[in-house]
């Protein structure tokens, strides 16, 4: 199963791509490591989505910090501080879901998260080429509702899916 292949079959039929995601990980003998990459593949595509606004981003104040200084912020951002935000995340969906009945894991909550955030990553890059060819407008402001739209619903798709797997 490529990644790419699944990605797009994620937004036709999310269920089946993660159902298909928690049976490979069982199989896998390292199963956190592949969802690790998940993520941070996830954040590095978002990343560099983020690249074309931040480079065409007008710095004329004097105090404006210099252009590579926003660049590594968002770098350090997106590939450590993001990463701990999802784990987290998926920890407290984890705990929701449980109190609510679920009896799905830990590292079920994590696989609907990161995979989500890879699933929705391309739609950042097509943010980014909005951003750089519009600006900020109408344009920007109906990419980032798509994107948002489709990170939640992918993400509780795939969460109501993660959490129905029998706990290991």
């Amino acid at each position: 199963m490529s990644a790419t292949g699944e990605i797009l079959r994620s937004y036709r039929a999310p269920r089946k791509v993660m159902r298909r995601l928690l049976a490979a990980l069982e199989v896998d003998d390292r199963p956190e490591a592949r969802l690790m990459v998940y993520l941070l593949a996830g954040c590095l595509i978002i990343f560099a989505g983020q690249v074309p606004g931040l480079a065409a981003m007008p710095l004329e104040q004097s105090d404006a910090p210099p252009r590579e200084a926003l660049l590594g912020i968002t770098f350090f951002g997106w590939l450590f501080v993001w990463p701990l935000i999802f784990y987290l995340l998926a920890a407290l969906s984890h705990l929701v879901a449980r109190l609510l009945g679920a009896s799905g894991s830990f590292r079920d909550a994590r696989a609907a998260l990161f995979w989500t955030v890879l699933a929705v990553s391309p739609l950042m890059l097509l943010r980014g080429m909005v951003e750089t060819s519009f600006g900020a407008g109408k344009q920007l402001m109906a990419i980032d509702f798509v994107v948002g739209l489709a990170f939640c619903a992918l993400w509780s798709i795939s969460l109501l899916e993660a959490e129905r797997a029998p706990t290991r």
